[in-house]
């Protein structure tokens, strides 16, 4: 079957495809948690004193003995055996974007030969993956391969239930037989308690007697398209690479802005419905869903939860939504930017920190004037980003966000804190040396008697800022929707441990001499003084920001992944991660090694998808037509009818333009003689990139002038329209 005819039978597939059946929902109260062994599974399963000490680990982070490991690990098969479990794993997320699992059975054989289900203590506490397979920046080789993973008892085991069974996951960390971190969960923690460490001190240098453990909050809000199976299956470049490398824009895209909020389509929302049900069983509290502003774009946004746990919950729902789609006869597009000329994905991370005694340590109250704990932790947040934006950047830094940052409501590659106006304000006269009170927003009155009256919030919101806070929390705007969220999470953790560091010891030298207020001015003062650069409140795509951003505030315009990984290697992030403990010198050698490493791969596979399919679809099929048209022309002159020969010198033009791009990029493609890694990085985004753009013009030209009836590859106008 020729290309073309892939294409068009897709077409037919979909608009004759029969609607799947929507499934009898359950109550959310009989069906929430149910596949989670969380801790009320747990104090109705073991003793009162077993349970106290599981419920402490859990809460503050306290060790756990081997005695009750043992209690815990008999529990936990027992409950998994009742669910149909037959094997257990031991799930952990490496240095790349995906979820590992490794299967193992609840089976030994007895000296009669008979089999029998054990799990111990020991068998839950510690697993063994292979350490050198994984990406790990050359801290594990062929030669040197153990690793390890580790029970996590903060984060609940569950029941991952597919079509061919149940398996209990229990979520682990993953590290080498060193004792380096191979993955994303040890420096999460270790950041965590990094930033519990120091904001302890600051909040018992402001008077307070009982502090519990502060932790950090997640809350997610996951962006991804939605494309029929047959158009995906006839697309090389979205099945390897996960985004289309051509594709003409068709004439309405996103401009009428109908698709934003719109009615869900029928297909979709069966799909939605049946994806979060699974989701509620495994305790992800999915909150919102609804159309993106791109066609064929979606939303779902879990309620937010404590950062360990919503990492984990967010690679799950990643997980989930991929196997649930396919369940429904769609490809889930995670990638930021599958399609060119909309709205590409993100995964917005509404970040806070708190406890159970002072609360949540970002809401400004009713007078953030005079929340003085509000003030210095929102201060520790804009010394971090200033200081270290180009950390920031580097942990969002991705071939795919590339494409994705600085445009239709995505943030532009320049790390900024967006504050509102009221807090704008208040650090403004702060800065001049003084607090004289805030303004709210007022109440809200329309003039319409059935319309009531609401108090508006103090400060608009900015779609155009990386980072903006948005009433009792900051959220990191610019983190890709294919990405885990647990490097932003451990960068803003660690970056605020160093602020709230700085601060405590700012703070106990100012109170020697002033009294509480006056201390805390003092050194927010300087903190401003410092770092006030950060703060920006207006139009962050303008070219005036731009400009004004490097050239009067100092601060770095980071546009490429090739610029941005560089921060691993400075002094000043090295210092951050060793002195906190998050991560030696070692560790950040080895994720700047890993991530580079993908990114050149990426870059790699799309410049040969782009060769391949250029070569084996485009070229044919646009030569085929040329054909078509020079034969009808010879034959419609005997007719007297003379064609206008301009369509078929355009398509000639831009084959040869074509075939000239992919000539110069396969040349490029073969070399790998860098001198090193950034080399190798500056070659893919400064040599490889551009011949892609180049390819990709030539072809996009093509489409617009090749038959309808013979242009291979599903169009733009079919995957984002028809469901």
């Amino acid at each position: 079957m020729s290309g073309n005819q892939v294409r068009l039978q897709a077409i037919e597939q979909i608009t004759n495809r029969a609607p799947k059946e929507v499934a009898q929902t359950e109550p959310l109260n009989q069906i929430w948690a149910m596949d989670v062994f969380n801790l009320a599974k747990m104090e109705e399963a073991v003793s009162k004193n077993a349970f106290k000490a599981i419920k402490k680990t859990v809460k503050t982070g306290e060790a756990l003995d081997n005695a009750t490991a043992d209690i815990i690990a008999a529990a936990m098969k027992d409950w998994a055996l009742a669910k149909g479990a037959k094997f257990f794993s031991h799930v952990f997320y490496p240095m790349t974007n995906i979820t590992a699992e490794k299967h193992d059975a609840f089976i030994l054989t007895n000296s009669d030969g008979n089999a029998i289900n054990e799990f111990t203590g020991s068998l839950l506490i510690k697993g063994e993956p292979d350490g050198s397979s994984f990406p790990n920046g050359s801290l594990r080789m062929t030669n040197a391969a153990r690793g390890y993973t580790a029970w996590d008892p903060t984060s609940p085991a569950y029941i991952q239930q597919t079509a061919n069974g149940a398996t209990l996951m229990i979520p682990s960390v993953f590290m080498s037989w060193t004792g380096e971190a191979l993955d994303k969960k040890i420096p999460l923690l270790r950041s965590n308690s990094a930033m519990n460490e120091a904001a302890q001190k600051v909040l018992k240098l402001m008077g307070e007697k009982e502090v519990a453990a502060l932790d950090s909050s997640c809350g997610p809000e996951q962006e991804y398209f939605l494309i029929d199976e047959n158009f995906a299956n006839a697309r090389p470049d979205l099945l390897l690479a996960g985004r289309t490398l051509f594709g003409a824009a068709p004439a309405k895209g996103q401009q009428f802005d109908d698709h934003y909020f719109g009615a869900i389509p029928a297909r979709v929302q069966v799909f939605m419905q049946d994806f979060e049900d699974k989701l509620y069983k495994l305790g992800i509290p999915a909150k919102t869903h609804h159309n993106e502003v791109a066609p064929g774009q979606f939303e779902i946004a879990p309620y937010y939860g404590a950062a360990n746990v919503g990492a984990d919950q967010q690679q799950l729902l990643m997980t989930m939504m991929k196997q649930t789609a396919k369940e429904h006869g769609f490809l889930c597009l995670l990638h930021e930017k599958p399609f060119a000329g909309v709205n590409g994905s993100g995964k917005h991370v509404n970040w806070s920190v708190g406890n159970s005694t002072q609360g949540n340590l970002l809401d400004p109250g009713k007078t953030p004037h005079s929340n003085l704990q509000f003030l210095l932790f929102c201060g520790a947040v804009i010394r971090g980003v200033h200081k270290y934006g180009p950390l920031l950047r580097a942990v969002i830094a991705s071939a795919g966000n590339d494409h994705r940052l600085g445009a239709n409501e995505a943030p532009p590659a320049i790390l900024s804190v967006y504050l509102g106006d009221q807090l704008e304000k208040v650090f403004e006269d702060i800065k001049a040396g003084k607090l004289t009170g805030s303004t709210d927003g007022g109440e809200m009155d329309l003039g319409l008697s059935q319309i009531l009256n609401f108090d508006r919030d103090p400060g608009d919101r900015n779609r155009t800022s990386p980072f903006a806070f948005t009433g009792n929390r900051f959220e990191f705007r610019a983190v890709g929707s294919e990405q885990s969220v647990s490097g932003p999470l451990v960068a803003m953790n660690t970056m605020l441990a160093d602020s709230l560091n700085w601060i405590a010891e700012k703070l106990e030298a100012a109170l020697k001499t002033q009294d509480q207020t006056a201390a805390v001015i003092t050194v927010l003062k300087e903190l401003m003084e410092l770092h006030g650069n950060a703060v920006f409140g207006g139009d962050g795509y303008s070219s005036e920001w731009h400009k004004a951003a490097v050239e009067e505030r100092g601060l770095q315009n980071i546009p490429t992944t090739a610029d941005a990984l560089p921060a691993f290697k400075s002094k000043e992030v090295i210092e951050l991660f060793t002195k906190t403990g998050v991560l030696t010198a070692v560790e950040l050698e080895s994720r700047y090694e890993v991530y580079a490493e993908q990114y050149n791969l990426a870059i790699e596979v799309e410049a040969k998808l782009v060769v391949d399919i250029a070569k084996t679809k485009i070229y044919p099929a646009a030569i085929t037509y040329v054909s078509e048209l020079t034969l009808a022309s010879a034959s419609t002159l005997d007719l007297g009818i003379e064609l206008d020969s301009r369509i078929a010198k355009q398509i000639a033009e831009h084959i040869n333009g074509l075939l000239a791009s992919i000539a110069k990029l396969e040349t490029e493609i073969a070399k790998h003689d860098f001198v090193d890694t950034e080399a190798h990085m500056r070659h893919s985004a400064d040599i490889i990139c551009p011949l892609m753009g180049e390819a990709r013009e030539h072809a996009d030209a093509l489409e617009l002038l090749v038959a309808d009836e013979l242009w291979p590859l599903p169009k733009y106008s079919e995957m984002l329209f028809i469901k």
